[in-house]
């Protein structure tokens, strides 16, 4: 490979001086290892072979002044929440919603089994259909009309009416709440981190 730069300047300053570890010290400068600038002021005794030596009270004083800080210190941030984005909020509301109603459907068919159980039907259902009963019909039956198929399938039109309906809700929430947040800039939250 051939180099068609042509000749390159040399730089004068390394080339016939020495290097920069190798420089003699200019006057005033004291002869010896290089030592940078401190960021803490020395103490009052000053410091020799890396311990300060004067009274007792000027070694607390620096012992004191360079001890790390022990308790745990808080970052806050100041946040707005300017926008909700109304696809992403009736996402999570129809799957929350969905998750209440079948809490909803599950809570209801386990509450009518421990009240089967325990008998409160066949009681209650006794003691009115003795109340509404005559000579002629034994009145209303309350088991009849409780029983557990009916109880779950009104449960479940309950828990898809309130799907439909958080669903829309909270959608409808969320674009009143964009109108809002134009107007006073929206909600400002504080958040706390300990380090």
């Amino acid at each position: 490979m051939t180099d068609t730069r042509g000749p390159q300047p040399q730089y004068e300053g390394y080339a016939t001086g020495p290097l920069p570890g190798e420089r003699e010290p200019g006057p005033g400068q004291a002869s010896g290892p290089y030592h940078p600038p401190q960021a803490y002021s020395s103490p009052a005794g000053g410091t020799q072979g890396g311990r300060p030596h004067g009274d007792a009270q000027d070694v607390g004083a620096a012992q004191a002044a360079r001890r790390p800080r022990t308790t745990p210190r808080t970052r806050k941030a100041r946040l707005r929440v300017a926008k909700a984005d109304p696809w992403s909020v009736m996402k999570v509301s129809f799957l929350l919603s969905i998750a209440l109603g079948i809490c909803t459907v599950v809570a209801s068919a386990v509450l009518w089994m421990v009240m089967d159980a325990m008998g409160v039907f066949s009681t209650v259902g006794g003691t009115i259909s003795e109340a509404t009963g005559s000579n002629d019909s034994n009145g209303f039956d309350l088991q009849s009309f409780l029983s557990l198929p009916r109880v779950l399938i009104f449960t479940s039109v309950i828990a898809v009416i309130d799907v439909v309906l958080a669903t829309a809700l909270a959608t409808l929430g969320s674009f009143i709440y964009n109108l809002s947040a134009g107007f006073v800039g929206g909600v400002e939250l504080t958040l706390a981190e300990d380090e």
